[in-house]
């Protein structure tokens, strides 16, 4: 399944000034462009512009020459940016502990088609056994035990994973491990985490049931890119869902796993169609 309706997507960002948009769809169309898709921000805060393009290309012109070509506007205009081709999916590697809700949700919607991925291998600290009930469609399995000593040794053995298997993105899906700033650092804007969005106000072991015993109205999850800073890197998604009084433990942790599975699902949808572009510590998300 292809990863946008269109081949090609442009996405950029820099300080605003007059005459970005018009330079940018000049070049295009000199070049055989044809724009299907454009979403635009323009941060007032920081004066920063922030821009998706999706085009096709009518002609001949190889990607390599627009690509190369646009270097000029881009060195013009002050750009980060990036090209990526949608003709095929991105590589994904999952990581995941005890909790199977997202894993399980990731691949049904890659099944679908609904996520445009190839899942390229399974990572755990917990055994194959564990996910018995599970369907992996063969997807390659690695158990990685992890300790305190093991700790650096661990972290090595998924990076060399990443290498391996030519990971353009790794998936936290309930990992419950804290990545090392080295790891974190290697794998920056390539990597998404999810967890519930009371922290930092209920950290640790049973969450939602500190949040019961507090009366918490709102439950919640967030999806961010990781990073050194932890459980704090730039947002990706956010969603809540209110509860009463007369809900249990029990009843927070479902609705939990069903927040947390369509927060982490949008998360990655929005990162692999070069939706989310980096504003500092946020993020611009233009959705569809």
């Amino acid at each position: 399944m292809p990863m946008s309706k269109s081949q090609y997507v442009l996405t950029f960002s820099c300080q605003n000034r007059p005459g970005i948009v018009a330079g940018v769809a000049t070049y295009l169309f000199q070049h055989g462009g044809d724009i299907r898709e454009a979403q635009q921000f323009d941060d007032a805060e920081t004066g920063k512009f922030f821009a998706r393009i999706a085009f096709d290309i009518n002609g001949e012109t190889p990607i390599e020459d627009i690509r190369a070509g646009f270097t000029d506007i881009a060195t013009q205009f002050g750009f980060n940016w990036n090209l990526n081709v949608h003709t095929s999916p991105r590589r994904v590697l999952l990581l995941v502990s005890k909790f199977d809700h997202c894993l399980v949700d990731l691949l049904y919607r890659w099944r679908i088609g609904e996520l445009a991925m190839t899942p390229t291998a399974i990572v755990s600290n917990h055994g194959i056994e564990h996910f018995a009930g599970i369907d992996m469609a063969g997807l390659p399995f690695h158990h990685l035990p992890i300790t305190k000593d093991t700790k650096m040794e661990q972290e090595g053995q998924i990076w060399a994973l990443v290498k391996e298997t030519k990971s353009e993105l790794v998936v936290l899906a309930r990992y419950m491990q804290v990545l090392s700033d080295a790891l974190a650092a290697k794998l920056s804007g390539k990597c998404i985490n999810i967890h519930h969005s009371f922290l930092p106000g209920f950290k640790g072991a049973k969450p939602y049931h500190q949040a019961h015993s507090r009366g918490v109205k709102l439950i919640g999850a967030t999806a961010h890119y990781v990073t050194t800073d932890l459980d704090e890197g730039p947002i990706i998604e956010q969603d809540v869902e209110r509860i009463t009084h007369a809900d249990t433990p029990d009843d927070l942790v479902r609705k939990g796993r069903d927040i947390e599975r369509r927060v982490l699902a949008r998360a990655v949808r929005y990162h692999l169609e070069d939706r989310v572009i980096l504003n500092g510590k946020k993020t611009v998300v233009f959705t569809p």
